[in-house]
């Protein structure tokens, strides 16, 4: 991840970029052509302004367990437990079946934060392991949900009728204005709470948090015009769900 602000243009990294995919100039200073890194990641363990970051590690299953347990004492006490998210997390789905499946064997309570977009196979390997579902619906309608993710829902819903029969659920609806914060909408979203018995449904305002990320790994930010709902707003639509008897919350 590259962090421009803290760039002194010492030209460390493309002194030692094998492919010269970074370059360094007067006027735009410090540069990636991300077209031709070969993430060797030369260029990280020269900058000592931490300008160049690696955001992640490849882990075992045992050691991200050996990190879960050592806030076992937390999860006892708050009545909480460990949630795998993403991303997609079945993405890896082997890997979240094997580390739930450790997890409720040491005793905490599990849950699979998901969008559903996944094989059947994917996700009953990972359903087998956990207590809850976490399910992102983002639109209802299938084109819409098209234009604004490149897939259509229906495998997704599909999923989530099936993983309703067998475990709880918490229906998870990012709230974008203009795309799905109308009373009308969220009438819909009840509806299938109440077919398919939701524990609670979850409002999660939409926010930028994406974008500086984006810059910051050389990809364009695909969502420039979507806007948060007022806090007005999301709160009219959360009272308008726990009026039908469901439970609701904003941000979790």
């Amino acid at each position: 991840m590259v962090r421009d602000i803290a760039c002194k243009r010492c030209g460390a990294c493309v002194e030692v970029c094998p492919e010269g995919a970074a370059s360094l100039n007067n006027e735009d200073g410090r540069k990636i052509d991300w077209t031709k890194c070969s993430n060797c990641m030369k260029c990280v363990a020269s900058c000592r302004y931490q300008s160049l970051n690696v955001s992640g590690r490849y882990m075992e299953v045992e050691e991200v367990v050996d990190e879960i347990m050592r806030d076992e004492d937390f999860y006892r006490n708050s009545g909480g437990g460990v949630t795998v998210s993403g991303g997609e997390a079945l993405a890896q789905s082997n890997f979240v079946a094997a580390l739930l499946e450790i997890c409720q064997k040491r005793g905490l309570h599990t849950a699979l934060d998901t969008t559903g977009h996944a094989t059947w196979k994917r996700m009953s390997q990972a359903l087998k392991f956990a207590d809850l579902i976490l399910f992102d619906v983002k639109h209802l309608d299938r084109q819409k949900h098209k234009e604004a993710t490149g897939v259509s829902n229906d495998l997704i819903l599909a999923n989530l009728r099936r993983v309703a029969r067998t475990k709880p659920i918490w229906l998870r609806m990012p709230v974008i204005a203009g795309f799905n914060d109308s009373e009308d909408y969220v009438r819909q979203i009840i509806a299938l709470a109440k077919a398919i018995a939701v524990e609670k449904i979850s409002l999660l305002p939409y926010h930028e948090g994406g974008q500086s990320k984006s810059l910051q790994l050389g990809r364009t930010y695909k969502y420039p015009g979507a806007n948060s709902p007022s806090d007005e707003h999301v709160n009219v639509l959360k009272e308008l769900i726990v009026a039908e008897g469901i439970n609701a919350s904003v941000g979790n």
